[in-house]
């Protein structure tokens, strides 16, 4: 039987532009936490970025940002 392995999980920041009030943060981990890997995602608009823990072998930093994007008129 073999033993399950933890996946590592990687945090990265993104600093986010476009951003106007606090439903803007919602929507974007809204749509970031539905990218499969993605594990959190904390928007934080007064300081216009993302903090996203996700698992780089099943998520990228393309996938994420290319997320925010598709939330809205947002650039990560």
């Amino acid at each position: 039987m073999t033993s399950p392995t933890a996946s590592s999980t990687t945090t990265v920041t993104f600093l986010v532009k476009g951003m106007h009030c606090a439903s803007c943060g919602i929507l974007i981990d809204e749509v970031v936490e539905e990218v499969a890997g993605v594990a959190t995602s904390a928007t934080s608009v007064r300081r216009n970025q993302t903090v996203v823990s996700f698992d780089p072998a099943r998520a990228s930093v393309a996938e994420i940002q290319a997320a925010i994007a598709a939330a809205g008129s947002y650039d990560a």
